[in-house]
């Protein structure tokens, strides 16, 4: 039977935590790329040769040193559904890549799912750990650990002037991605996003959307992460990132100051008519729901909404995605009936407070 633990509720252990400057930064992440020595990419593996990677690294994953980082649950993606698949990529706990293109595809998710290792995705070997709030050195330290424990055990294709190697080009030299996904409603509200991202981008970093490459920013989120994984130090990279989203968070806790300040009543206006849709809504798309979620985190922390816990709104923002809302009422479904069942829920969760 496949383990379908991890697709059954949709809010992570380590979300639930909380963590430093979590009004603003919702979570850090930091993802590793390896490849093995002598064994072909995956793209270009047949599935034999996918098999023996598969083996060869589930081997180390029974090692004592990374089980005392965690217990650690095998998922082959092969036993799973699309629908798990979607969810589990909703969660972040796996790529699209590795739910729609893997050959011997695997996770393996530690208890709370703040770890989780991809095999045979893009690369041979996806370390990734997810932290609550701003945690880039907390999240780099543990993946870096586990790296270590790999490289004890396996041949990384590493080459001397250019690194380590990876699929795509992008991530040759440290194969290092770290991020963090940032709620910046205020400066959004304040025009000033746009000059913001666009400074981002003049230091080595770049901004995606929620779901990564090619995603959209959907509900004022954002994902800053570095641009360059050639020419720079691990540590360089983590210290880049860290300095430029303490910028960040500077320029969005001035933003909000400005609108409480000058506008308190029109965003209490703001704030409570998107309450007040989510709780009264008969349909709704993806897009307004996260829209109106932004709007009530907003003002659930400039204490405009009391009782109204930050971790209900991490939860809904990952029950409203598609995948989640067809596994929780066990059905496939039009565009038009999710926007009617994401409305039900939301209205549900809502309604509580």
């Amino acid at each position: 039977m496949p383990n379908l633990r991890f697709t059954e509720q949709p809010l992570s252990e380590w979300m639930s935590r909380g963590g430093i400057q979590s009004d603003i930064v919702i979570s850090t992440r930091v993802r590793i790329a390896r490849n093995l020595m002598h064994q072909p990419f995956p793209m270009l593996a047949t599935n034999q040769q996918s098999e023996e990677v598969l083996k060869k690294l589930e081997d180390v994953l029974t090692d004592e040193q990374i089980q005392a980082c965690g217990k650690l649950y095998p998922v082959l993606l092969a036993d799973l559904d699309e629908l798990d698949k979607k969810v589990l990529v909703e969660k972040h706990l796996i790529s699209p890549n590795l739910a729609s293109e893997s050959r011997n595809g695997a996770v393996f998710i530690s208890e709370d799912e703040s770890l989780s290792i991809m095999v045979n995705e893009e690369d041979h070997l996806r370390i990734q750990c997810l932290y609550p709030g701003f945690q880039v050195q907390e999240a780099w330290e543990r993946a870096s650990s586990v790296d270590d424990i790999f490289e004890a055990h396996v041949d990384y294709a590493f080459d001397d002037r250019r690194g380590y190697l990876t699929s795509c080009p992008t991530n040759v030299g440290t194969g290092l991605r770290a991020s963090v996904m940032m709620h910046l409603p205020a400066l959004v509200l304040t025009q000033q996003i746009n000059r913001i991202l666009s400074a981002v981008s003049q230091v080595g970093l770049t901004v995606r959307g929620i779901y990564g490459e090619g995603s959209e920013a959907m509900g004022n989120l954002f994902q800053i992460s570095n641009q360059i994984t050639l020419g720079q130090s691990e540590a360089e990279i983590i210290e880049n990132l860290y300095g430029v989203a303490l910028q960040i968070i500077q320029h969005e806790k001035n933003a909000r100051e400005k609108l409480i300040t000058e506008s308190r009543l029109r965003m209490t206006d703001r704030v409570m008519r998107s309450f007040g849709i989510l709780s009264h809504a008969a349909i709704i798309d993806s897009k307004e729901a996260a829209q109106r979620l932004s709007d009530v985190r907003l003002g659930v922390d400039l204490g405009l909404i009391e009782n109204l816990s930050p971790n209900v709104l991490n939860e809904l923002n990952v029950l409203t995605q598609p995948g989640f809302l067809q596994k929780k009422y066990g059905e496939n479904m039009s565009p038009g009936e999710r926007d009617m069942y994401r409305a039900k829920l939301i209205r549900e969760r809502m309604g509580e407070y």
